[in-house]
């Protein structure tokens, strides 16, 4: 499973860890990435979207509807 959201777009950043004798080395800051499945009442199926912790709470709020037709705005496959 890759770590990018559906919806927002979120994606791993890169930098370093730093340790206490303050060596660099790389390392990935990773979204909190879930896979949750959805009833599209419209499509009268379940969908499975791979959203990261923000995203579910903003499908939450906006509505599973909504959040699809941004998802397909974004070129996104459902």
């Amino acid at each position: 499973m890759s770590a990018h959201c559906q919806l927002t777009g979120a994606e791993p950043g890169f930098g370093n860890a730093i340790s206490h004798s303050h060596r660099r080395t790389p390392r990935r800051f990773d979204p909190n990435i879930q896979r949750k499945r959805y009833w599209l009442p419209g499509e009268g199926r379940h969908i499975r979207l791979t959203l990261s912790a923000r995203a579910i709470k903003a499908v939450d709020v906006i509505g599973v509807e909504a959040a699809v037709a941004r998802i397909r705005a974004r070129g996104g496959k459902v």
